[in-house]
């Protein structure tokens, strides 16, 4: 997990943003214990009580599951979830703002999925040379 804290939101959500990208990259997978909360705190500099926070908001979405006196540990189907739940998510609210910009700056979306690799058009110039 990256050190770095910003200050648009509060580090326990922060906290859980990082668990939920490293669940869905495979980092942690279902099944695997959670760092504890003392050793997380201790790592990262933070109050312990920040770092239950954002475990428990893991717990709250029913992604996370307490085992007492062995800690949390991650749902068997927590990454699926999370899927499920980031595409809904980037369908509804990111996607309508990428379709408006596509259509604002007068793209074709068949030359946008065929240069899906070039970000830039001079960089794709630069590969055909």
């Amino acid at each position: 997990m990256d050190p770095k804290w910003n200050d648009d939101q509060p580090i326990y959500r922060q906290l859980r943003d990082r668990i939920v990208k490293m669940i869905l990259e495979g980092v942690i997978t279902d099944g695997d214990a959670l760092p504890s909360v003392r050793n997380v705190a201790a790592e990262y500099r933070l109050n312990p009580l920040t770092v239950l926070k954002g475990y428990q908001e893991l717990v709250d979405e029913d992604l996370v599951e307490k085992k007492r006196g062995r800690g949390m540990f991650v749902k068997d189907g927590a990454c699926s979830q999370l899927m499920k739940d980031e595409r809904r998510r980037f369908l509804e609210v990111e996607w309508p703002v990428i379709e408006a910009t596509i259509n604002r700056l007068g793209l074709d979306p068949q030359e946008l999925l065929g240069n899906i690799d070039a970000r830039d058009p001079d960089t794709k110039e630069a590969k055909n040379d």
